[in-house]
Order: C-alpha cells, then structure tokens, then sequence
C-alpha cells in the first residue's frame, strides 16, 4: 500500500451522512467544521435528497468551539433543526472537531431521546475511519437507539428478509442496485426490505428490521458488521453472497442460493429464474448476429479501479457472458486485511469453466498509483482493445490508452445517474448496452 493517496474514492467517517439522506425522510445533522459536508457532497453526492448536501444542519464549529466545547451550539441547531425541517429521523453525526474536544455527544442527544424524539447519533470523527466503515456503525447505532427502543412488534415474520448491499450514494447506483435486488427477490416469494431508497418504506420500514425471518448481505465485506450485529441482537441468521449479481449467471446463481438458504418453495423459484432467463436470453438472440459480426471490435481486456463489491460482480459478468478477459484489478476501498484472501480466492476462480485465472489484484486506496500500474500493463497489450471500468478521474488515462471507460464509482462527473441500475437480469442487458454505446461511439 503506498505511503501517500492520490485520488481517494471514498470520504472521511463523515460521509455516512449520506446514508442518512438515503433514508426517506432522513436529516443528517453534522456537527463538524464548516464546509465539511459540501465537500463530502462533492465527491459522492449527485443530488442532494430530502436534507443532504447544503441543506444540511450543522454546527459550523469554529476555533472557539475547539476551546470552549461546541455542546451548547449542537443542542441549539438540533432544537432548531426539529423546529425548521420536518423529518421522520434525525441523526447527529460528528466530525473531527468534535472527537478532537471531546463533546458529549450522547448526552447532548440523550436529552432529546428522553422526550422520545426520533433522534440518534453517531461518534465518527472523520478521520477515524471511511465511510464504508461508518456506514455500518450507522445502520447499527439506527438499530440499537431507534428501532430497538420504537418497534412494537419483533415477532417473527415468514418471509420477510432485510438487504443490506450497496453503500448509499458511495455506490453511484445504490438506488438503482437496490430496487433490482428487491425486485428479483420478491420474484421467488420474499418480502423485501431495503431501507434506503425510493423503493422502500422509509422509518416506517426500519422498525420491521427485527420481524426479518433472515438477512441478506451482498458484498465482500462492507455490512458484515451489521448482520452480524442483528443476529446477536435479535437472533436473525444471514447469508451472504460476496459480489454484485449482474446477468442472467450471477442472478439465478444468487436467487438459488437465497432459496436454499431460506427455505423457499423451489419450485416456485426455479420457475421465476427460468423465466427471466428466457427473456434475457431472447434479447441476447436478437443481437446474436451483430455480436458475432462484431467480435472484433469487442474489447478485449478490462481493467477495474473501484471497490470489490462491483469490480468482483463486473468482472465475472464480463469473463463468462460476454467473454472479455478481466486483467488487473485495482480495489480502492480500503479493504481490511482480514477480507482480501477471500476476494482473491474469488478472481482465482472466477471462471464458469473451472479454469484457474491468474488475475493480478492490488488493494490500494491509492488510485493515482493504480492508473501507473495500468498504463505500464497496457503497453504489453497494444492489439488488445480495453474496457477501462472506473470513475471520471479515469478519463484522462483512458484517453491515453485510447480504451473504453464506462464509469461504474464515484466521481462520476461526466455522466448523470438517477436510477440506473447494473443489477440483475435487466442489470447485465444495460451493462452490454453501455459498453457497446462507448465503443460504437468512436466509429465514424
């Protein structure tokens, strides 16, 4: 790991604000430095959700407030933050200022929570950890502060599931990854919950959390801590599929184990697989010819700069559905130690055809050394046409190398997302789409 990060692609223990502004009707209050969150926003957040971004409340702590405490100023702007935007959920987060002081935090809030306010908070101090890290402890500080204390009824429902998958807005597709994961899960007989997004319930959604019959975790690593925190809170088993599901393989493959796992009719569930299958598949007829026609200019090699979540779930799609070879990959979330012999064991057996790849994977948060190691990779290839899978401070290197960049991580400056999604069935027919849009776009 290198000593220095150029071009980090994750933000501070701050940046689980946006988790919050994921939530329906969510209000971060921030209690850190002016300018904190507008920075955050800038490198994550495409759009600013009910109370993100600029709307934010916060403490704009000052050199006076390192001296004095900043404990006064916070209880006012939450007084006044209750008064001014009308939320379901409030949750205080801090900054670095605050961990630096030493503010209460807890009793600060504690105040508010006696008078059965729906308000929590969270201790981050930015500099503690990413936000991939603290959106965990924000999920379990909602539970345990929350949940715990206004949820009526923990009895179990048959059925009823909570996924946990992409890290809002840190995932530029979260929206989007979310409703395709609900969508194919109810499509085999689950009840869904989501939590975050256009597609759920909103708080109201959040206080079901302990009915789940079981939890569903999609991704190596980021949320282990929370199901693991469930199912010592409230006995709920889960099970865990290490990637992002995209085209037909990886869906069915995902759908299945979920089924076995839960109990499911599999019946039922193999017939809604083979259906979606069949559509999918009849859309891959009808390109059958220009694809064949087209192999040639199909790229050839795809390197990856993003976190393993969706490096891992484009590059078996890409290996086994449209036969692009994944070279090296470059995995830029900070990912502990402990989690990256089972990611690699994944790229080592990444083939459907049981053959061993030996894929070159770097764990680094510095991405301004994984664009260095791409560049001096490439010029061994220069026959081989590239799929560049990265974000919008890729756009240069891709140029260079004259590869195709499809941006699938934050920044993402140079396209717009709303609800695009790269989930599922339909997740890998728009994944096809946007790779053959960027290489077509460069014919005349």
């Amino acid at each position: 790991m290198s000593s220095t990060i150029e071009q980090p692609r994750f933000s501070c223990a701050l940046g689980s604000c946006h988790s919050v502004v994921a939530i329906k009707r969510g209000v971060p209050i921030l209690h850190s430095g002016p300018g904190c969150g507008s920075k955050i926003s800038q490198l994550i957040g495409q759009g600013e959700g009910y109370a993100g971004g600029s709307t934010a409340p916060c403490t704009n702590a000052e050199e006076q407030d390192v001296v004095f405490g900043g404990e006064k100023k916070l209880r006012s702007v939450i007084e006044n933050s209750f008064k001014v935007i009308d939320g379901d959920l409030y949750v205080v987060i801090t900054g670095c200022t605050a961990a630096i002081t030493g503010d209460d935090i807890g009793a600060i809030v504690g105040e508010f929570q006696e008078d059965d306010k729906p308000i929590v908070y969270l201790e981050a101090g930015g500099f503690k950890s990413s936000n991939y890290v603290a959106h965990e402890s924000l999920v379990n500080a909602i539970v345990d502060q929350y949940v715990d204390k206004f949820a009526e009824d923990k009895e179990v429902e048959k059925g009823l599931v909570n996924v946990f998958a992409s890290v809002p807005y840190q995932d530029p597709f979260w929206n989007g990854n979310l409703e395709g994961l609900k969508r194919v899960l109810e499509g085999i007989g689950l009840k869904v919950n989501i939590l975050f997004g256009e597609e759920s319930g909103g708080v109201a959604e959040w206080l079901t959390i302990p009915k789940a019959e079981f939890n569903i975790l999609v991704g190596p690593w980021v949320g282990l801590n929370i199901v693991k925190h469930l199912k010592a809170k409230y006995k709920t088993p889960y099970v865990q599929f290490p990637y992002l599901p995209v085209g037909a393989v990886e869906t069915s493959r995902f759908l299945r184990l979920i089924a076995e796992f839960g109990g499911l009719d599999q019946e039922k569930a193999e017939k809604y697989i083979q259906k979606e299958e069949a559509k999918y598949y009849a859309h891959i007829d009808k390109m059958a010819s220009f694809l064949l026609e087209f192999r040639y200019g199909t790229p050839r090699r795809v390197y990856t700069v993003a976190d393993a979540f969706t490096s891992l779930g484009f590059s078996k799609f890409l290996l086994n559905e449209l036969g692009i070879i994944p070279a090296m990959q470059n995995i830029v979330d900070d990912t502990p130690e402990k989690f990256q012999d089972a990611i690699r064991k994944e790229y080592d057996e990444i083939s459907n055809l049981g053959r061993k790849r030996n894929i070159e994977v770097y764990f680094d948060p510095d991405a301004g050394g994984a664009q260095e190691r791409i560049e001096e990779d490439a010029k061994q290839y220069p026959d081989k046409r590239i799929l560049l899978l990265g974000s919008a401070w890729e756009k240069g290197l891709a140029a260079k190398l004259k590869a195709d960049l499809l941006i699938v991580s934050v920044p993402v400056q140079y396209r717009l997302i709303m609800n695009c999604s790269y989930t599922g069935y339909e997740g890998g027919l728009r994944t096809i789409e946007d790779i053959f849009d960027r290489v077509l776009a460069t014919y005349r």
